[in-house]
């Protein structure tokens, strides 16, 4: 991620190609240690990169879907069979129970509409189709709210690209501050829940002392 936020991002995307960015949304959909992989700011960028005629975005957002559900899905099966133990598994950089945790309190307050308001919650996006494979989720109301948070998301991203592309000449000069206002905006809701479970966390400590 460091090299896609400081290096080309022009040489990034047309490294990645459709295939990477298949891989990258599939991963971050659902795999748990894609939750650092950068997707909003990647979708939208590749549907910049397709206003200007690099990508088909019929195809781009036809990819993108099947990823985004799939991905959601490998989740789903993987906390499904998994279940508990992993809250048994020991914090790295890849796996953290504070994001399952979260996930699971997100999952907890908004049910089966969790899937779909994920979507848009980098982190979050990652652990709630696993956290609803934990808990057991109909699969048939979970691949509901997968394909409709695909349709806003996985589709709707690289169009809003699309469209801001086609609308505004030489788009290229401004990549580097609409991808970083892209990241800044897609990490503001989980800033109130981040803030408020450290404090939680703070008063632990402090009780304990």
């Amino acid at each position: 991620m460091e090299y896609y936020l400081s290096g080309d991002i022009n040489a990034f995307i047309h490294a990645a190609g459709y295939a990477g960015i298949f891989a990258i949304i599939f991963a971050e959909s659902g795999l748990f240690f894609g939750f650092f992989l950068p997707g909003d700011s990647l979708l939208f960028t590749a549907g910049i990169f397709a206003s200007q005629g690099f990508f088909s975005i019929t195809l781009l957002i036809i990819l993108t879907f099947f990823a985004a559900i799939l991905g959601d899905s490998v989740g789903y099966w993987f906390g499904f069979l998994t279940g508990p133990k992993l809250f048994r598994k020991k914090n790295s950089f890849f796996f953290h129970k504070d994001h399952v945790a979260r996930a699971k309190n997100f999952y907890a307050r908004h049910g089966g509409k969790a899937i779909l308001l994920a979507r848009f919650l980098p982190i979050v996006r990652t652990f709630a189709p696993i956290v609803a494979g934990i808990g057991g989720m109909n699969y048939r109301a979970f691949l509901f709210f997968n394909v409709l948070g695909a349709v806003l998301w996985a589709m709707g991203v690289p169009l809003a690209g699309f469209l801001l592309g086609q609308s505004i000449p030489h788009i290229d000069k401004y990549l580097l501050p609409i991808i970083l206002g892209i990241i800044v905006l897609s990490l503001l809701p989980s800033v109130p829940p981040f803030l408020k479970a450290r404090k939680k966390r703070r008063g632990k400590i402090s009780y304990k002392t």
